[in-house]
């Protein structure tokens, strides 16, 4: 079936509900758009994170972890190596 979209002055474009709804989407969820043959296709990220799960290997010291749990690590780690005070 196919549903009418209006695109905003800010280039915004509202999912309609049953097409949002079918795809599983939530709000405030991150998507990947692409353009395929002049035509856009939008999918979830998290689609993109399942595609790649086992392909990529999980540093030692996240074994064990939940992807939250590495991500907030590894920010953590990020951050203190960023802003590490420098010595005067």
């Amino acid at each position: 079936m196919m549903h009418v979209a209006t695109i905003s002055s800010k280039r915004q474009l509202t999912i309609p509900s049953a097409i949002f709804s079918q795809l599983g989407f939530k709000e405030g969820e991150k998507v990947l758009i692409s353009e395929e043959a002049g035509a856009m296709r939008v999918v979830s990220s998290l689609s993109l994170i399942e595609k790649l799960a086992g392909s990529v290997k999980i540093p030692t010291r996240f074994k064990g972890l939940s992807i939250d749990q590495m991500i907030s690590r590894a920010k953590e780690e990020y951050f203190q190596a960023k802003y590490k005070k420098q010595p005067k």
